[in-house]
């Protein structure tokens, strides 16, 4: 029995669905999950200003560095692939199917991310386009007076997904007037079995901190609720190279998380670094590298 099939694949897809987790996680189970979604979620903030290479306001930024480097699934909005995907046309891409801005404070309404298209229009765009298309993404936020709407649609998109032999990738953020700390570990491990209770491959969640610390063991409690659905977490602000790679690295092999979902660390530096950075992260990932055997491998 291959632990990693979900039930509700049909069998005419089930060759399908198994090849393209493959393919994301290298075989490994793990996923390294480059973020590129923020054009939308951020505007552009990380993409122009201080200590951020004038290259990265460019959009095409995100597909160099995801046609050169070792990544598992380059994930960002079906119109961007649409205007960049004919000149890179090789990226294993993850269509995100929904997204919101961030003008409105989460303390003034609560937040609502409603799907732009179906997972039908993006399984007409692979067969269309030819593109290695291996999956989609949802982000719903918990907490919000609007879940039930969320839920309902990220039920959707994952069984949908399914049906067609895609991955299902949620984000999943604990956000709204509700939410007092949305990095509580006993929080997100909650997020997490809703992940799991929606049946996603890969759930995609804030890092459990306790007094600005990395928390392992509400690592471990998040990725134990998790059970059969893989947590990738969250990359966050762009910070210390070896830092951040050391935390990955005791995220995976200590708070068993099965992956990293990476923007900001990745894209916001000079392409050759970039793609360097990304290629580190799989290594680690996907490659079961320790962060010094990474490092070397990649040296500058």
């Amino acid at each position: 029995m291959n632990r990693y099939l979900p039930a509700d694949v049909p069998a005419e897809q089930e060759a399908t669905f198994l090849d393209n987790f493959k393919k994301a996680t290298g075989d490994s189970g793990r996923l390294m999950l480059f973020a590129g979604d923020q054009k939308v979620e951020h505007l552009n903030n990380d993409f122009y200003g201080q200590d951020i290479p004038l290259e990265d306001n460019d959009p095409e930024h995100l597909f160099k560095i995801a046609s050169e480097a070792s990544i598992g699934v380059f994930a960002t909005q079906f119109g961007l692939i649409s205007r960049y995907a004919r000149d890179y046309n090789t990226i294993p891409y993850l269509v995100k199917l929904n997204a919101k801005t961030n003008l409105i404070p989460y303390e003034k309404k609560d937040p609502y991310s409603q799907l732009w298209l179906e997972v039908e229009d993006v399984v007409q765009f692979k067969k269309n386009s030819g593109l290695d298309i291996l999956g989609v993404g949802y982000t719903l936020y918990l907490g919000s007076e609007h879940e039930h709407a969320m839920l309902r649609e990220a039920a959707r998109v994952v069984h949908e997904a399914h049906m067609n032999g895609l991955i299902a990738v949620l984000w999943i953020y604990p956000k709204g007037n509700f939410v007092a700390d949305q990095h509580d570990g006993h929080l997100i491990a909650g997020a997490a079995g809703v992940g799991a209770a929606l049946g996603a491959d890969f759930v995609k969640l804030k890092v459990p901190y306790v007094n600005d610390a990395f928390d392992v063991k509400g690592l471990q409690e998040v990725t134990t609720a998790a059970g059969r659905s893989g947590i990738l977490c969250e990359g966050g602000d762009k910070t210390d190279e070896t830092a951040f790679l050391q935390e990955l690295h005791t995220q995976i092999h200590e708070g068993k998380s099965r992956g990293n979902g990476t923007g900001r660390n990745i894209h916001q530096r000079p392409l050759k670094e970039a793609i360097r950075m990304a290629n580190m992260i799989h290594a680690i990932t996907v490659e079961n590298m320790t962060v010094t055997e990474a490092q070397e491998k990649y040296a500058q």
